[in-house]
């Protein structure tokens, strides 16, 4: 209610990032579901097929962990650890997933530019994503310009950061393709449903991009109007 307050009718802006988000939401999780129950025919692990893509790339000092949600696989390269949600699981979404996340350790141990960037600008990113909306609207009620303008600043850095993670993240399920491929770990078939799964997973960044840029085009209408 407050944002609206502030911002008015341009908060229509943000409609198709919003509609766009909730698809992404329904379309991974829908994707993701079906093929959690597909299982590959030779029987590969997820972490087995983390592990051989790994190997195969000869990327050594990576270690497994089980991670603590659903779908909240991820690789952290302050610890060189990649965190499976099912690791045990033979499923086609199982391995594709562990397969994208062996593509970000691959990206690490390439020293693959945007990662490296990705990584260095997550403080900042975090912080002015936190930051940013109360510092705006405080000094958009205080009559400060200054401060609406440092909000616009640092939520700037949240935005290149979802902008940052969109190659990422293509890369990563790109080398995840192309290993999968080579490994003959799955078949024809199974890497379909493979780039299905990633795709579906890949929409969501897409969404969080969107949402993000446009965000900012409402703070700098709002500060613009306040001018």
């Amino acid at each position: 209610m407050l944002q609206y307050f502030l911002f008015g009718p341009s908060m229509a802006i943000l409609l198709p990032a919003i509609a766009l988000a909730v698809y992404a939401q329904w379309k991974v999780h829908s994707t993701y579901g079906h093929y959690a129950n597909v299982e590959v025919s030779r029987r590969v692990t997820a972490e087995d097929a983390a592990r051989r893509i790994l190997s195969a790339e000869h990327v050594d000092g990576v270690t497994f962990e089980r991670a603590n949600r659903r779908l909240g696989d991820h690789y952290d390269p302050r610890r060189k650890v990649l965190r499976l949600s099912a690791p045990e699981s033979n499923s086609v979404a199982a391995i594709g997933v562990a397969a994208h996340e062996a593509g970000h350790a691959l990206q690490h141990a390439k020293n693959y530019a945007p990662l490296s960037v990705r990584s260095a600008i997550v403080p900042v990113a975090s912080f002015g994503s936190q930051l940013a909306f109360p510092l705006f609207l405080f000094g958009a009620f205080a009559q400060l310009p200054a401060l609406m303008t440092a909000g616009i600043i640092l939520f700037s850095a949240a935005v290149f950061f979802t902008l940052v993670t969109l190659p990422v993240e293509y890369d990563a399920s790109r080398r995840a393709v192309r290993a999968l491929e080579m490994s003959g770990m799955v078949t024809t078939e199974e890497l379909g449903a493979v780039k299905q799964v990633l795709s579906a997973a890949a929409l969501t960044y897409v969404a969080a991009a969107a949402m993000a840029a446009l965000q900012l085009v409402l703070l700098l209408l709002s500060a613009n109007r306040r001018r």
